[in-house]
């Protein structure tokens, strides 16, 4: 099944998706839960990374990682449409090899179910 990949956009969307459910390891925190009026057949998940992590090139490395892991996860695992996602990163996403970033965040992305 190929879905698209919609980002959150209102303010109201994060704030419910802070409030509800979250799942935290050394590489990301990933707040997750149902919002009203979200079209299932389409994966809800947008990704943050603070201005404390570093200057722009550094946190725009980490969205694109975060992205093509979700990519790869949206083929490869079964990912819940009914819930959306909110990935925030943290620092030791810098500093660490791709592979072993991909094999945590496919390891908790399967746990949400």
């Amino acid at each position: 099944m190929k879905s698209k990949i919609v980002a959150l956009s209102k303010n109201e969307e994060f704030k419910n998706l802070l409030g509800q459910r979250k799942l935290s390891n050394k590489y990301v925190t990933i707040f997750f839960g149902r919002l009203i009026n979200k079209d299932k057949t389409k994966l809800n998940i947008s990704f943050v990374t603070k201005k404390k992590i570093g200057n722009a090139v550094k946190r725009n490395k980490i969205k694109r990682r975060l992205r093509n892991i979700t990519n790869e996860a949206v083929k490869n695992i079964s990912i819940n449409y009914k819930y959306s996602f909110l990935v925030i990163a943290k620092p030791s996403m810098l500093n660490n090899e791709y592979k072993n970033i991909k094999e945590t965040l496919f390891r908790d992305l399967e746990k949400i179910k």
